[in-house]
C-alpha cells in the first residue's frame, strides 16, 4: 500500500499505458480520477474498479476542459497528491514534410500543451501545500528518434526537457517532476507507431529491443507507482527508461 491516502489524477487513464498506471495506483491504496477524452470508456472502467475510482471526460489540449477536470479532483479528493500526464497521440509514419498542419497541431495539444495546461491548473495548490509528485509519460522517441515519426519524436523530446525544468524549478517548493520513456507497447498507438501491423513488422519491431518483448501497461504501473511514492523522494528531473534495453 505504497500510495495509501494519497490522490491521483491520471489522463488518458481509461486505455493502453494509462490503465495500467490507474490499476497500480488504485492497488497501491491511492484514490485515482482516471481522465479520458473518451468519457464513456472512463467511466466503464471506474465502475468496475470499487469506490476509490473516479471517471472525468477531458480534453487534454483544451483549457477549460482541463481547469474543469482540476476543479473535478480537488472537490472530489480535497487536494491531489500526483498527477500523472499520460495522455498523448502520435501521427503516421510519414516523411517530415507530409504530415500535415492538422496532425502537427493535434500531436503537440496533446503530447506537449496539456503538460502546461495541467500544470497551470494544479501546480498552485501542490506548491501551497509544499508537496506532491507529477510525472509525465515521455517516450524512447525523444531519445533516441526513428524516422518517420518526426514531430512525434519531437514531442517527446520537449517533454523530457520539460520534465527537467519542471523539476527544478519546483524542487525547492516541494514538488517533485519526473518522467517514464516506454518503448512501444500493446496500447492503442502501437499500430500507429508501426504504419501496419503485420508479424514481419512486429518482428522488426521487436529486434530493436534487447529484451525481447513489447512494453506492457504492467511495466509503466510499476515504474510509475516507485516514482510517484515516497520512496523515490530523492529523485526528480529523472526521465527513466522502460524500454527494455531499447536506448542502449
Amino acid at each position: 500500500m505504497r500510495l495509501e491516502g494519497k490522490s491521483a489524477i491520471v489522463t488518458g487513464g481509461a486505455s493502453g499505458f494509462g490503465a495500467g498506471i490507474v490499476r497500480k495506483f488504485l492497488t497501491e491504496g491511492a484514490r485515482v480520477m482516471i481522465a479520458d477524452i473518451n468519457g464513456a470508456a472512463a467511466e466503464e472502467m471506474a465502475s468496475g474498479l470499487g469506490s476509490k475510482a473516479l471517471a472525468q471526460t477531458v480534453d487534454v489540449s483544451d483549457r477549460a476542459s482541463v481547469n474543469a477536470m482540476a476543479e473535478a479532483a480537488l472537490d472530489a479528493f480535497g487536494h491531489l497528491d500526483i498527477l500523472v500526464n499520460n495522455a498523448g497521440v502520435t501521427h503516421l509514419p510519414a516523411p517530415l514534410e507530409e504530415i500535415t498542419e492538422a496532425d502537427f497541431d493535434r500531436v503537440i495539444g496533446v503530447n506537449m500543451k496539456s503538460v502546461y495546461l495541467t500544470a497551470r491548473a494544479l501546480v498552485p495548490q501542490m506548491k501551497e501545500r509544499r508537496s506532491g509528485a507529477i510525472l509525465n509519460v515521455a517516450s524512447t522517441a525523444g531519445v533516441s528518434p526513428r524516422p518517420n515519426l518526426n514531430w512525434y519524436n519531437a514531442s517527446k523530446g520537449w517533454m523530457i526537457t520539460a520534465t527537467k525544468t519542471m523539476a527544478v524549478e519546483l524542487a525547492p517548493h516541494g514538488v517533485r517532476v519526473n518522467a517514464i520513456n516506454p518503448v512501444a507497447g500493446e496500447t492503442p498507438l502501437l499500430k500507429s507507431f508501426m504504419g501496419e501491423d503485420t508479424p514481419e513488422r512486429r518482428a522488426q519491431f521487436l529486434s530493436t529491443i534487447p529484451i525481447g518483448r513489447f512494453s506492457t501497461p504492467e511495466d509503466m504501473g510499476n515504474a510509475a507507482c516507485y516514482l510517484c511514492s515516497d520512496e523515490a523522494g530523492m529523485v526528480t528531473g529523472v526521465a527513466m527508461e522502460v524500454d527494455g534495453g531499447r536506448c542502449i
